[in-house]
């Protein structure tokens, strides 16, 4: 039900004026005067406002400044029985929604009550609905592309955002997992910070002040707190502080000067290796990869969602351009067909330090992409054995057994591709 907030200072008129709102469905709020009115003026006043211009004291020119001051777009209809040109400019330069000279007939009342109302009810929708997309559609704001790749993976992280679980995200090299753990972690509407730590550089020396905290600051679990801790690189984490690691992990609290202390943070760990292989090999702990993947989320290489090339060079060259205080930069349209021929082993990364280097004039583009079947299938076959090189890290038997090719035959592929797979051993 609508709300009317009716102020007058004449009893007759107001209750008068109030009985043909009610009927007409209002829900309807009497007031006789500017400081009784106030008292019923909010953000988030949901109706609009009817009040008399002349009252003893302060008017109602006054009330209608005082609700633009909580609130510009709360409608206020002002109302008088001594109506002239000049009062009506002034109410509408002010910001009156509308101006009713009295007596006004029952059915302009409620014409104008109902105009006032409704716009009152759009902007309301409207705050609403921008509430509701800053804070839970950070998936759409962050994550960018209009692949099905792309939006696959936005719908998994909106629903591990409502769980509420630890969570494993893995992917290549600067393919966005970090970007996507801080997608989980703004639509999981947490009190607390978002803390990544790099596990590749918890060396034994630092490990404990930068877990634990020490005299001069908190560690990351306390600086996390009701927030999110990412744990960037989980694979590269020394064999040997995995175990405390674990250890926290299980029992959900940690040391402090007074004693246990619970952790009161969500878990993200990301990783660009295969932690199964490292279990395997021994370099990895099975029950800490256990513990990790409550949840998982892959996110794919740019290769998985090469339509999105285009859109995201774009967006990325604008921002670099901008940030200048450059105009926009036409591509050559060679130069940016040749943009979905590229392997992108670097990922988002590499195409937005691409679009950086062609920002500032460094880079013209690589020309048109090949034509003829042959040379788009040598092409094709070049990427595929990239791509399968670089997810086995480089181990050729592993690569025969998921081509199906033997040994010789990959070699010889490789060869004629000018392929050298110890390059991939070290990425």
């Amino acid at each position: 039900m609508a709300k009317i907030l009716l102020v007058d200072d004449d009893r007759a008129v107001r209750e008068a004026l109030g009985q043909t709102l009610d009927l007409a469905g209002y829900e309807v709020q009497l007031a006789a005067s500017f400081i009784e009115a106030t008292d019923h003026i909010t953000p988030d006043f949901t109706g609009a406002i009817i009040t008399d211009v002349r009252m003893p004291g302060k008017d109602g020119f006054a009330l209608l400044e005082r609700a633009a001051s909580i609130d510009p777009d709360i409608p206020v209809v002002l109302l008088t029985g001594e109506g002239d040109i000049p009062m009506a400019v002034r109410a509408i330069n002010d910001g009156a929604f509308n101006f009713l000279e009295k007596p006004c007939p029952p059915k302009r009342l409620i014409e104008v009550a109902a105009k006032a109302c409704a716009a009152r009810e759009m902007v309301l929708e409207n705050r609403a609905f921008r509430r509701k997309m800053a804070r839970e559609d950070a998936a759409a704001r962050l994550i960018l592309g209009r692949s099905e790749a792309t939006s696959r993976l936005r719908e998994q992280l909106r629903k591990v955002a409502q769980t509420g679980t630890d969570l494993l995200v893995t992917g290549e090299t600067g393919s966005g997992k970090e970007l996507s753990a801080r997608v989980v972690h703004e639509l999981s509407r947490c009190k607390g910070d978002f803390v990544a730590i790099n596990c590749g550089m918890l060396t034994g020396d630092i490990i404990n002040a930068t877990l634990f905290g020490d005299a001069t600051r908190k560690g990351v679990f306390a600086r996390a707190a009701q927030g999110t801790l990412f744990l960037d690189e989980i694979g590269a984490m020394p064999l040997s502080q995995q175990v405390m690691l674990l250890r926290i992990l299980q029992e959900r609290e940690i040391e402090g000067d007074s004693g246990p202390q619970p952790i009161t943070c969500r878990i993200i760990a990301a990783t660009r290796e295969d932690l199964q292989a490292m279990m395997r090999a021994g370099t990895f702990r099975e029950d800490l990869y256990y513990r990790l993947d409550v949840a998982r989320v892959h996110v794919p290489s740019l290769r998985e969602r090469i339509e999105d090339v285009g859109g995201l060079f774009r967006i990325f060259l604008g921002e670099a351009r901008s940030r200048m205080g450059l105009g926009p930069l036409e591509m050559d349209e060679a130069a940016f067909s040749a943009l979905f021929a590229r392997p992108w082993p670097g990922n988002i990364r590499e195409l937005r330090n691409h679009a950086e280097r062609v920002a500032m004039g460094m880079e013209e583009g690589e020309g048109a992409p090949p034509k003829g079947l042959n040379a788009q299938l040598h092409r094709i076959e070049r990427q595929i054995i990239i791509d399968c090189l670089t997810r086995n890290r480089g181990q050729v038997t592993q690569c025969c057994e998921e081509l199906q090719v033997p040994r010789k035959t990959l070699y010889d592929r490789m060869k004629r591709h000018e392929i050298q797979p110890e390059k991939f051993r070290h990425e």
